[in-house]
């Protein structure tokens, strides 16, 4: 939801200046990923999983053959440092480490998984992905990927065997059906959907700069491309996700795209990915 609202609305500058910083960091390592690592696996971008009254966050989740990997990434920039008492710090101000914040996502994801028959061998690691970061007196942990060890750790994932079958499948769309979609401790200012900007966010940066070449919408921002149809469902998730109260029509969703994809593409895949409700002007789709 955080995605959507700063790019559609109008954000306080600096939430919004946090929310693209570690949105860049997120893209600039999945771009990294899908070039580097060749070997087979299922990847899943960006959970908000529960585990009894607890919910925590996942960037990036990769299923290999008998193994699990967490990924969070930090877009730092700066010099960092650890204390003598071991707190990170940033000049005078104490940070929170993000290393405990991952432990605990570990740590309730294997009562997740455990829970639903699931016993694969979970690894976590942080990974400080802008090039400008320094970190000082940092305590040796194999776990904490720090920027010039990025890509000498995706060839190390690119060597493990890894083999993916329905077993594998199913978990991963259990866990994308378990998926909150967005933080329930977030405190979002009010919106409508006539007040929020109209058109094709890109799958890849979210910014509203996206054109239409042919089947496919094309960044101008970062190049990221995607299919049309791939574009249109994205959308009418994403409406859904906005304002679950919403009946989704095809106006309603030609209107939310800035009118940049034709009623007929968009009425096909309606027909195709959701449940029709009611019949000619009174359709709507769940």
């Amino acid at each position: 939801m955080a995605r959507s609202l700063n790019a559609r609305m109008d954000v306080l500058a600096e939430e919004k200046w946090k929310i693209e910083k570690g949105l860049t960091g997120e893209v600039k390592f999945d771009a990294l990923t899908d070039g580097m690592l060749q070997n087979k696996c299922c990847i899943i971008n960006g959970l908000w999983l529960k585990s009894g009254d607890s919910a925590f966050q996942i960037d990036k989740l990769m299923i290999f053959l008998r193994k699990i990997y967490l990924i969070d990434v930090k877009n730092y920039e700066g010099d960092y440092h650890f204390d003598a008492e071991g707190r990170l710090k940033k000049g005078e101000t104490f940070i929170r480490d993000p290393l405990n914040q991952l432990e605990r996502a570990e740590t309730l994801f294997r009562k997740l998984q455990h829970q639903y028959g699931y016993n694969f061998t979970i690894e976590s690691f942080l990974v400080y992905i802008n090039p400008e970061f320094t970190l000082y007196n940092a305590p040796q942990n194999h776990f904490v990927i720090l920027p010039t060890q990025v890509n000498k750790f995706l060839k190390k994932l690119n060597m493990e065997y890894s083999k993916i079958n329905e077993g594998h499948e199913k978990l991963a769309e259990l866990l994308v059906s378990l998926d909150l979609i967005d933080s329930p401790y977030a405190n979002y200012p009010d919106y409508s959907f006539k007040g929020l900007a109209k058109g094709n966010c890109c799958c890849m940066c979210h910014r509203l700069s996206t054109f239409l070449r042919g089947i496919r919408l094309v960044c101008r921002d970062c190049g990221a491309e995607e299919p049309v149809d791939d574009a249109v469902v994205r959308n009418v998730r994403e409406i859904m996700m906005l304002f679950p109260e919403m009946k989704i029509t095809t106006k309603v969703v030609y209107e939310w795209l800035g009118g940049h994809i034709s009623k007929r593409t968009i009425s096909r895949n309606l027909i195709k990915h959701f449940k029709s409700v009611g019949v000619k002007k009174n359709r709507y789709y769940t």
